[in-house]
């Protein structure tokens, strides 16, 4: 628990002289009496490492005695034969390493003895609508009482860009915790590449990526995996995952493992064939030269937003000028952005404890600079539409080549440099997954 505390302590030190109050994600329904599986809110894991719902953490450093307190749902030995072991008050102090635990059912009425230590409250209103209640009820009282008072929170600062500033630097734990789940990421990829064949659908090739994952001690998908061919190539968000692959198309995994918290972000494109095809390969080959260019900046002092995107966008508009699907000089498609039909996003995202992960791209307007710690997507895409204008033999083709990236004082470490990209690595994979007949569950 030594991280957590470091972490909490951390907090402390930026937010001064002040209380905060940081809700666990609540339990969500998904239909009649079934809940979704429960996923601890990242900020509140960030700082806790405790994975129950209903709990609240309270940090009061002007406290005489109780700096940090954790509220968390009592031991209870029948719901916990239907719903599964609950830490309890004792458990979740040693865990937690906080100086007090109060069941939840507590927390309105010693809510005061910690807000009445400062004049600042660190609260975020996005939460549960009964804590917020209770919080904006016990804030209305100070206000009212203040003339003769002077007691309680008189400003209330949403704590997430405290938290969300200290998560963008990855510490050692951290970075240890990212090598695992990307590569359990890159075993699920590479098993896609090796036991799909053709006349598959979408969720055959899914349910490949998800066992190896699951077969790996991942908990979860980091996101809904994305297996998208055919029509459906060109929809960077497609989930559906229901289509029979055509013969012939390429096929695009967007697919990560969560474990322990931490999730991987990898894409990869190949043929169901096996053989990528001469226009397939044209368009593959400029993906994968924009991918290689925006890894070689991925160093301290780079900025993700101009330095990388741009020298990525131009190798990609450079490429589709060569391929004849745009006319005129790079410069002029940059400037006007009419490349932007083919690209359709920007180059990559922070990368951590949610997929998209939490910090700021700009500090004073301007991009932000890489610094060591830093953990960052590179996903450089073409999307061909399947339209009149564009050349037949191109139409429908759609890449994208996507690496999780660690920023070092020495430069890009690739987390996900063992998942194969190049086309002979790539067409190799397949060639040996289909020249035996070893199954994927033995």
């Amino acid at each position: 628990m030594n991280e957590f505390l470091r972490r909490r302590e951390r907090f402390v030190k930026a937010m001064g002289d002040a209380v905060a109050i940081f809700p666990s994600a609540p339990e969500v329904t998904r239909s009649n009496d079934t809940d979704f599986d429960f996923r601890q809110d990242s900020d509140f894991y960030y700082l806790t490492g405790f994975e129950e719902p209903n709990a609240i953490l309270v940090l009061a450093p002007n406290h005489p005695t109780i700096k940090s307190a954790l509220f968390v749902m009592p031991s209870d030995k029948e719901k916990e034969t239907w719903n599964g072991r609950r830490a309890g008050l004792e458990g979740a102090k040693t865990l937690v390493g906080v100086d007090a635990t109060y069941p939840t059912s507590e927390f309105e009425t010693r809510l005061g003895e910690f807000l009445e230590t400062s004049g600042r409250l660190y609260y975020s209103f996005a939460g549960v609508r009964a804590l917020n209640e209770q919080i904006e009820s016990r804030l209305r009282h100070y206000r009212r009482a203040r003339a003769r008072d002077d007691g309680g929170p008189f400003e209330v600062i949403d704590p997430s860009v405290l938290v969300h500033e200290l998560r963008v630097i990855k510490s050692a734990f951290d970075i240890a915790g990212m090598r695992r789940a990307v590569e359990v990421s890159g075993l699920g990829h590479v098993a896609a590449m090796r036991y799909s064949r053709p006349g598959m659908h979408e969720y055959e090739v899914e349910a490949i990526v998800e066992y190896v994952f699951a077969s790996h001690g991942a908990q979860a998908p980091a996101y809904p995996s994305i297996v998208t061919s055919g029509k459906n190539l060109a929809i960077i968000h497609y989930r559906t995952n229901r289509d029979l692959i055509p013969d012939g198309s390429l096929v695009l995994v967007d697919a990560g493992a969560e474990v322990d918290y931490y999730c991987g972000d990898i894409t990869r494109t190949w043929p169901i064939s096996g053989k990528f095809s001469s226009e397939q390969r044209a368009v593959y080959e400029i993906v994968l030269a924009a991918n290689m260019r925006a890894l070689e900046l991925c160093r301290p002092g780079k900025k993700i937003g101009s330095d990388v995107n741009d020298a990525a966008a131009r190798v990609l508009v450079e490429g589709l000028i060569d391929l004849g699907l745009l006319q005129g000089s790079a410069d002029e498609h940059l400037e006007k952005g009419t490349h932007k039909r083919f690209t359709l996003h920007r180059i990559g995202h922070w990368l951590g404890l949610d997929t998209h992960d939490v910090g700021s791209y700009r500090h004073g307007g301007d991009w932000r600079p890489f610094e060591p710690g830093m953990i960052v997507t590179i996903e450089p895409g073409l999307y061909v539409a399947d339209d009149p204008d564009v050349p037949q033999r191109f139409r429908g083709i759609s890449v994208r080549v996507e690496d999780d990236v660690l920023i070092t004082s020495s430069g890009p470490d690739v987390l996900s440099s063992g998942v194969p990209k190049s086309i002979k690595a790539i067409e190799q994979v397949v060639a040996e997954g289909r020249s035996t007949a070893q199954a994927l569950i033995a």
